[in-house]
């Protein structure tokens, strides 16, 4: 039981404050004057205004409260380094049970892992859903058990009672870790990527001038480098194909460091062309000529070197031969000396006519043989008796005239072959193709590849690998009636582009492919193939350990299934011939980047308690009772307050006078101070 006098006024206190002024400023004249009653006329002043303040005694039934303290034992990959996962939980077990049996004390454990998507340790996080839900004047104090390797400081609460860091690890602690940085996600072929690197030893390393450093892309044989400790290096690394690249690089595991999981980046870059060097040569001048111009032109990574022959040689109109052109076509510095420099040739309605001798085209057919892009848009002209497959080219070409040309229309159709080709598959809109009006009619090659047919489904793009290189054929020169929307035209942009960049083996347009798209832990596999039924896919993890997984046909030609990566790391892939490799996380888990015990991260937050960050190597602190804002650690212990919290169970109220005796009270000595002065 407690009592207090409590008030209640009747008045806002402004205004009793304004009697009492009053009051005051009255007695002090009846006293100026010399009233006899000047006494009785204070206390009746005093009584009045008292009553006003409404004044009660009030009794409250009190039950004492315990005190809480929150352990928050940190249970995170970085805390399983060494020993310190087992005495982290040997401590948390000890003061468990020391406060346990302290009078008045209640713990509450809260359990610390790993956050999700790598995020880290979030201590503060947890903290911070702790003190919701307890109330925090009960809160005596805080306990974290952990390395001080915490993720989520930012969210720090204000404190209501000390905090103290009890710090796993040694002083004698060490680790060596890799870093990496300006890793971009795409670089150009052709120019090497500069990535910085560095190797930091932390907490007690022995000395160490160098170490080596392994690289390994995309899982081949590493090359091994000797690389400084403590210093940057900058190292080109030139992107040896298109599309994704896994780098690795690798520094051997030393005696005696903590961990060997952050000595190990995996760099994962998309290697793109810088620009796309065209060269189309037009035959004549036609409806569908300024279409290929335009439609190469309105790309900007794409560098276009384009002649059309005007006047065919066998025309004789008197023109001079210096006035038929703006510039000489230069085709011995096209055709011999600097044809290695385009990525794709393209002949638009082209025959021979003579301006391009045997020994040019010849070379062009070295050129696609030595991994060269041949692309023929045939008019009437590869009909002809003039058609280029009359030339060196016809040992390249995948289709050959039967001299028949085809004039009526037609809706380019996509083959079933087609529909598993990433040239054409999926190719949007195809029951409203606008038709086309001409097509050549061809016999491919035992080796091409018809993946769109025309008239009566005779063969209207093929496609064909040559040695190293490829060619393809369009049996058409109406592809620009699309372009131009006739009977709602269809998708020739996106035919094209994907012809080109096939052309252009760009990896995600290959026939046969298998590769991984990954997001967090859980990876797609994706096999691409002409098939229709591919096997099972061996996926090796980082640590050795295989597994099968069966895939499923999702679209023509495309398989795929999802697997979940147990770990961090470098995972192989395989099935038949087909290999590829991709990189599940990032270059090292967030626990791992640094982990050497440290309470420098929260001497900020601690410090605002004066709390303490002892090391339990030294031996688990005694527990002492401390005063709000004395000193809550010292050598060998550290303090919790005492919060004294209680619970009201019941209120009583007494009026100290009841009205009745305040009017008498000051009626009596209203009266008495008249009669008083009356009398004088």
């Amino acid at each position: 039981m407690t009592g207090t006098i409590v008030f209640d006024p009747l008045l806002p206190w402004a205004v009793i404050a304004v009697f009492a002024g009053l009051a005051t400023l009255g007695v002090v004249l009846a006293l100026w004057r010399g009233l006899s009653g000047w006494a009785l006329r204070a206390l009746a002043a005093v009584v009045l205004i008292g009553a006003l303040t409404q004044p009660s005694y009030q009794i409250e039934d009190r039950a004492p409260l315990s005190d809480i303290v929150l352990m928050l034992v940190d249970q995170s990959a970085s805390q399983s380094l060494a020993e310190r996962a087992g005495v982290t939980e040997a401590a948390a077990t000890t003061l468990q049970a020391r406060l346990a049996g302290r009078p008045n004390t209640e713990v509450r454990r809260i359990n610390v892992g790993d956050g999700d998507d790598d995020t880290g340790t979030l201590l503060m996080s947890a903290l911070n859903a702790a003190l919701a839900e307890e109330p925090r004047a009960r809160i005596a104090g805080i306990l974290l058990l952990s390395d001080g390797r915490l993720h989520d400081l930012e969210r720090a609460p204000d404190l209501p009672a000390p905090m103290h860091l009890l710090m796993t690890g040694k002083t004698t602690d060490w680790d060596r870790r890799l870093i990496v940085r300006n890793a971009p996600a795409f670089a150009i072929l052709g120019e090497p990527v500069t990535l910085t690197l560095m190797v930091e030893d932390e907490g007690a390393a022995p000395a160490a001038l160098s170490t080596t450093l392994e690289i390994s892309v995309d899982g081949g044989e590493p090359q091994v480098f000797t690389m400084p400790i403590g210093e940057a290096f900058d190292l080109p690394v030139p992107l040896p194909h298109g599309g994704r690249n896994v780098i690795q690089f690798t520094v051997p595991e030393a005696e005696g460091e903590l961990t060997d999981r952050n000595n190990t980046a995996l760099v994962q870059i998309n290697g793109v062309r810088d620009r796309l060097r065209v060269l189309l040569v037009s035959g004549e001048p036609h409806a569908g000529g300024r279409t290929w111009r335009n439609l190469l032109k309105s790309d900007s990574s794409v560098d276009l070197v384009h002649f059309t022959i005007l006047r065919p040689p066998e025309k004789q109109d008197g023109v001079p031969v210096t006035e038929l052109s703006l510039i000489a076509f230069p085709t011995r510095e096209l055709f011999l000396e600097k044809i290695e420099d385009f990525d794709l040739i393209i002949f638009d309605r082209y025959k021979r006519r003579g301006i391009l001798p045997a020994i040019y085209l010849d070379n062009v057919r070295n050129y696609v043989e030595q991994g060269g892009a041949l692309l023929i848009a045939a008019g009437p002209d590869y009909a002809s008796a003039d058609s280029l497959y009359r030339s060196p080219l016809s040992t390249i070409l995948p289709a050959e005239p039967t001299a028949r040309v085809l004039d009526q229309g037609y809706r380019p159709a996509i083959t079933d072959l087609g529909r598993r080709h990433p040239v054409t598959a999926g190719l949007p809109g195809e029951d409203t193709w606008g038709r086309w009006m001409r097509q050549i009619e061809v016999t491919p090659g035992s080796d091409a590849e018809v993946v769109m047919s025309g008239v009566d489904d005779r063969p209207l793009l093929v496609l064909d690998r040559v040695g190293e290189g490829r060619v393809a054929l369009m049996a058409s020169d109406q592809a620009w009636l699309w372009s131009r929307g006739f009977e709602g035209g269809g998708p020739q942009l996106d035919l094209l582009r994907r012809l080109a960049h096939w052309m252009m083996k760009e990896p995600e347009l290959e026939e046969e492919a298998l590769f991984a798209e990954a997001t967090g832990q859980t990876m797609r596999i994706v096999r691409r193939t002409l098939s229709e039924t591919v096997g099972q896919v061996t996926v090796t993890a980082p640590d050795g350990s295989t597994a099968t997984v069966t895939l499923n046909e999702v679209s023509p030609g495309r398989f795929e299934a999802l697997y979940e990566g147990s770990e961090i790391g470098l995972y192989r892939l395989a099935e038949g011939e087909q290999t590829s490799v991709i990189g599940l996380g990032p270059a090292a888990p967030r626990e791992f980047e640094q982990t050497i015990a440290t309470g420098d991260l929260l001497d900020q937050v601690i410090d605002t308690m004066r709390g303490g960050t002892p090391r339990l190597e030294d031996g688990l602190p005694t527990l002492r009772e401390v005063g709000s804002g004395r000193p809550a650690a010292g050598r060998g212990w550290i303090g919790l307050t005492p919060r004294n919290a209680y619970e009201t169970r019941d209120v009583t109220q007494t009026p100290m006078l009841p009205a009745w005796l305040v009017l008498v009270l000051a009626s009596v000595m209203v009266i008495g101070a008249w009669l008083r002065e009356g009398r004088s």
